[in-house]
């Protein structure tokens, strides 16, 4: 058996990204199918609470959809207010859709090429 090894998110999945007032609703979905239960397993909302420490400043929920090969999350108060009335100048989802996109996390799987 191979040793683990770390790789970001971004090599095993894509995400979509929404923004609904100050709620952030990001999809991470499988490149693969045969990927999906990495991502089940690995990211975790714990896992995601601390990757998005300082950004998603409230409550993470997490919904699987196995069918689509997907995990969302929905973070509450994560756009500094509201894309509307947030002083930031790119606070919507999809900036923090690349944000977890750089997430890590370790995989039994030998190294593969990209898609």
């Amino acid at each position: 058996m191979t040793p683990p090894r770390r790789v970001k998110l971004h090599e095993i999945a894509h995400c979509r990204a929404g923004d609904k007032g100050d709620t952030a609703i990001l999809s991470l979905i499988a490149y693969r199918a045969e990927d999906f239960p990495v991502l089940r397993d690995g990211v975790t909302t714990d896992a995601v609470k601390r990757h998005m420490a300082g950004i998603i400043k409230g409550e993470i929920r997490r919904y699987e959809l196995p069918k689509l090969q997907a995990l969302q999350f929905v973070g509450e108060h994560a756009l500094g207010g509201g894309v509307t009335v947030s002083l930031a100048l790119d606070a919507h989802g999809k900036s923090l859709s690349y944000a977890l996109l750089e997430m890590e996390i370790e995989v039994q799987a030998p190294p593969r090429p990209s898609p």
